[in-house]
């Protein structure tokens, strides 16, 4: 192994601060992702589900719109390059076991937590972002009611999704 890392200019103790520090950034950008999820789930939608759905609907196009912003870029889209990154310094540095894991954190946050974002929530936040908020209450409950539901369905799963990931990664963070 010494042979392998010293031939691309890597000693073998900084391959390994290097494998340390991506695991911990990796643990860091799943927390951080699996928390924004999470608090959907436990208090955001639940405390929307609660007021007037006029209101409803005009807090979530506000925070949809909130939330294309660059501080969330990071933990969003870098999660993935991040454990990739993790997954392949770790194989690289022959350490199969604990590459595995944070294999299998990419993929499972990469097909159940960004795409399903992408391809699920996104496009529900749109399509509630050009409704106009209607003045008819009962109107309003009705466009609440189908959005919301299906919405938290979606972002229940991306949110095991991504705490399965986080879990994989400390799996492998443990396995190193």
């Amino acid at each position: 192994m010494l042979k392998r890392t010293r031939r691309y200019g890597l000693g073998e103790a900084a391959m390994s601060r290097v494998v340390v520090g991506l695991s911990i950034t990796s643990i860091v950008f799943c927390g951080a992702i699996f928390g924004f999820f999470y608090a959907w789930v436990c208090s955001t939608m639940w405390g929307l589900d609660q007021i007037d759905p006029r209101v409803a609907i005009e807090a979530m196009q506000a925070m949809n719109a909130s939330v294309r912003k660059a501080v969330f870029f990071p933990a969003f889209f870098l999660t993935p390059v991040v454990l990739g990154l993790t997954a392949a310094a770790m194989r690289f540095n022959g350490r199969k076991s604990p590459a595995l894991w944070f294999a299998a954190a990419t993929l499972v946050y990469l097909t159940s937590g960004l795409f399903l974002t992408l391809t699920v929530n996104v496009p529900m936040n749109e399509a509630l972002a050009a409704v106009p908020v209607p003045k008819d209450i009962e109107t309003a409950r009705e466009i609440w009611q189908d959005y919301s539901g299906r919405w938290q369905f979606w972002n229940q799963a991306r949110t095991i999704a991504s705490g399965i990931a986080l879990a994989f990664a400390g799996f492998g963070l443990a396995r190193l």
